[in-house]
């Protein structure tokens, strides 16, 4: 697998690059479920080791050393991958990013996953509801496996994990915790909150009103299948989420403070509830 040097911007073999958006490589005409692109040593290693196939990597010249492991390892498995090298003013011009955190590896996504194929067996799992902050998916996904979270569901309208900046932000773990998408609709919890009951899950949202629980109530800690619903930052769960879930759970803020991003709120939330059997 040798290196290739480029210095054409419009050279045909980097179209996949090219400043296409992370909503169009998911309907990339010659992949089965589409591509996305990693960013990153950390992100295209966690993604191999998921079984993630790479078709191409791409990088500035500074990064060919961090990324010869890599390299290295597609080489031994016999992979058909092109690497491309360019110096930076090429790399700006096809990709439109004035820095990055490594190579960019061109990755086919994996088949989508259902809700029960990925909390079998799971005793906590979380629920992004509208999440659109790449930052803040990211974050929760890192989170969650840090903490022991066993699966993470993204509802319709939440962002999708693999695009870039999410899955950089999780160094990866989007490919270490099991997802999948729940409901079908904007109104996710008409159809998903059952789903969840049917499948042994009693529901928490996080979310502040008159009968929200303190976090470190023992009843929950003791609940042997708990969905953790979390939501944005700045609308927080929908009126009709929180009336469908089994419990109100909040976390106690001192000096005035009302509420924490959702990023550091799932930590706080993952670590207080871990499961503990």
């Amino acid at each position: 697998m040798a290196l290739i040097e480029i210095a054409d911007p419009s050279d045909a073999r980097l179209d996949v690059f090219r400043r296409v958006p992370d909503a169009d490589l998911r309907a990339w005409p010659d992949a089965p479920h589409g591509l996305f692109i990693g960013e990153s040593d950390k992100v295209i290693n966690r993604a191999l080791d998921a079984g993630v196939t790479c078709r191409a990597l791409f990088m500035e010249r500074k990064w060919v050393r961090k990324t010869q492991p890599i390299i290295d390892r597609l080489a031994a498995s016999n992979a058909d991958v092109d690497a491309f090298v360019v110096d930076h003013a090429t790399f700006r011009a096809v990709t439109g990013y004035e820095v990055t955190r490594g190579a960019l590896g061109a990755l086919e996504r994996p088949a989508e996953r259902t809700v029960a194929a990925v909390t079998r067996g799971a005793h906590r799992i979380a629920v992004l509801e509208d999440i659109t902050n790449y930052t803040n998916i990211g974050a929760a996904f890192r989170s969650a496996a840090a903490l022991g979270v066993d699966a993470v569901l993204v509802t319709p309208s939440c962002h999708d994990p693999l695009f870039r900046r999410a899955a950089r932000v999780s160094m990866g773990t989007v490919f270490q915790v099991p997802w999948a998408r729940i409901g079908s609709v904007r109104d996710w919890a008409a159809e998903g909150v059952p789903l969840l009951h049917e499948l042994g899950f009693q529901t928490a949202a996080l979310a502040l009103s008159d009968d929200s629980v303190s976090v470190d109530d023992a009843r929950l800690r003791a609940i042997d299948r708990l969905a953790l619903v979390l939501g944005t930052e700045g609308d927080g769960l929908s009126a009709s989420t929180i009336a469908s879930c089994d419990w109100t759970v909040k976390i106690p803020m001192s000096h005035g403070v009302d509420s924490l991003n959702v990023a550091a709120a799932s930590a706080v939330a993952f670590w207080e509830l871990r499961w503990r059997g």
